[in-house]
């Protein structure tokens, strides 16, 4: 019984030996006085400081975006004494993409309240919206604020593209609520539009918290007793909460906006009001549910977007992975060169691609 082992060690050996003494060979054929990184005997690799340049398969305008940033004065990061003012200045710090988004795609924005949760209507200006699909927004903003503008920013675009009509709601939000709030909030409003939808015609998606979200809905509407929706799309986002996996370390080096984990893979230190979470399951089947393949197995077609300098990149590609192992139908969008839910700024033609690609996929899966 212990032959087999021993040949499998032996084999992962000389695998191991012939990619050194390849990368060894490569290193003296182009060695230079570049420095390089290393790995060390627990497995760390430190990487020496390098440039990042503008990827040279992004647009000229993602490129022109990081000039612009580049060219920008350095602040320090604001200190917020209370959640108001955080939650004001990401509304303001928004707005700019808002506008361009409402002047480049116009709607129609109605506020209402379905079954006791607010929530803005958003259709296409001009013109009656598509009666058999409904789609739901669930707006981002680390589960504590960017209530409007992230609602707008990520519902405009689908509703004049698609000409569907989008129902962003405003669910509860942390210091004044926790987990499972927002759920209970998306699945009251959800049964009341069961009323005039089926569920194959009902489609939920969100970017940051709202894709997270979204997931979490694709494991909490079957494990509460409620039809599944017709499919789901996970921006920015994973399966799983929090940063997980290569990418939050790379987007914290690359990008001033986020902090990397400490190499015990602890992550950064949280926000004075982000305690949404708190005390509950990170790794339980709602909040993660691409660690639990039966529940993964129960998701509808799904969508999920993400980009190469975010910290959700790794979130985003394992759960894509888990879902093809579960066998469940869905695409993966990977923005080069490009940052955190990087659909929010229309004037970059990678985020077009992917709006026109979400219409797409909602059209094609709400049958």
């Amino acid at each position: 019984m212990r032959r087999p082992v021993l040949r499998q060690a032996s084999t992962w050996a000389l695998a191991a030996t012939a990619f050194l003494s390849l990368a060894a060979a490569t290193t003296a054929w182009g060695q230079d006085a570049t420095p390089r990184p290393t790995i060390a005997p627990d497995g760390v690799t430190h990487a020496p400081a390098f440039d990042l340049p503008p990827s040279s398969l992004a647009s000229p305008q993602s490129a022109n975006l990081l000039r612009l940033r580049g060219a920008m004065t350095p602040r320090p990061h604001p200190v917020f004494r209370t959640i108001e003012d955080e939650r004001a200045q990401m509304e303001k710090g928004l707005a700019p993409q808002v506008r361009a988004s409402l002047d480049r795609f116009p709607v129609e924005i109605v506020e209402q309240t379905i079954a006791g949760v607010r929530v803005r209507v958003i259709t296409p200006k001009g013109r009656a919206p598509d009666p058999r699909r409904v789609l739901i927004n669930l707006h981002g903003g680390a589960f504590m604020m960017c209530a409007e503008g992230c609602a707008i920013a990520e519902s405009a675009p689908i509703a004049a593209l698609g000409g569907f009509k989008v129902i962003s709601i405003d669910y509860r939000e942390a210091p004044e609520a926790a987990f499972p709030a927002a759920n209970e909030d998306v699945a009251a409003v959800y049964k009341e539009l069961l009323r005039t939808y089926r569920p194959g015609r009902i489609g939920i998606y969100g970017c940051s918290a709202g894709g997270a979200l979204s997931a979490e809905m694709a494991a909490w509407l079957p494990a509460h007793g409620l039809p599944q929706a017709g499919a789901i799309g996970v921006f920015g986002a994973g399966g799983l909460q929090g940063r997980r996996g290569d990418s939050a370390y790379f987007a914290g080096y690359m990008d001033p906006s986020f902090l990397p984990p400490s190499l015990s893979g602890e992550p950064p230190p949280r926000l004075t009001f982000e305690t949404y979470f708190n005390g509950a399951d990170v790794d339980g089947p709602i909040i993660a549910p691409a660690r639990h393949p039966k529940v993964l197995a129960r998701f509808p077609p799904t969508l999920i977007i993400t980009s190469t300098r975010a910290p959700d990149m790794s979130p985003a590609i394992f759960t894509h992975s888990q879902l093809v192992k579960a066998g469940v139908p869905g695409d993966l969008i990977v923005g080069e060169g490009l940052g955190h839910c990087y659909i929010y700024n229309s004037e970059l033609p990678e985020a077009r691609d992917a709006d026109q690609a979400i219409v797409d996929f909602f059209r094609r899966s709400l049958k």
